[in-house]
């Protein structure tokens, strides 16, 4: 793989990079949806009773909002084991470098990692009701499925970046949780 200076976060990675990017831009990404396809048996579930978690499912006509975070050089090689040790864990995602447009109107190429379609653990195509059932339940070792909702869609909306669909799908969680919209 060729070396790349960017990171597209569209998910935690935007809230809990887990490294100090020197340059971080808002950046879309044609081509792709962010969705809650990713089965979590580990950080946000557990095999006996799954969770959900955002990957990023190729389709044709969407657009996905997110960051681009810049990697300084000296450290793109422990942020890229870092990043592989994090995201290739069940190897549900696949390493893709692909064309990010940034806001001020840069293009770059960006590490993105995207969904395998072909991975058991893939669970496209989830009504909004069956997501929100499994995401108000699930806990894994990174804590409760709902944390990782709320914190992703209130980051999207602090950044400027609200995603009416992943609010949507909150207020859903949290009428299941009893804790009102």
């Amino acid at each position: 793989m060729t070396t790349v200076s960017w990171v597209f976060g569209y998910g935690s990675l935007m809230w809990d990079p887990g490294f100090h990017p020197v340059e971080t831009v808002r950046a879309r990404l044609g081509g792709y949806a962010r969705s809650f396809c990713l089965r979590s048996t580990m950080y946000r579930g557990t095999e006996e009773s799954p969770g959900l978690v955002l990957g990023l499912d190729e389709t044709a006509g969407a657009e996905c909002s997110g960051l681009a975070m810049r990697v300084a050089d000296a450290d793109h090689d422990e942020v890229m084991a870092y990043l592989r040790a994090r995201e290739l864990t069940t190897e549900a995602y696949r390493e893709a470098i692909l064309p990010l447009r940034l806001e001020d109107g840069r293009q770059v190429q960006a590490l993105t990692y995207v969904m395998r379609h072909d991975h058991w653990h893939y669970a496209g195509g989830l009504c909004r009701a069956e997501q929100a059932r499994i995401i108000a339940r699930a806990h894994g070792g990174r804590g409760p499925n709902a944390d990782y909702l709320f914190n992703t869609a209130r980051h999207l909306a602090e950044i400027g970046l609200a995603d009416p669909e992943l609010d949507s799908l909150s207020e859903d969680v949290r009428r299941l949780m009893g804790q009102g919209g």
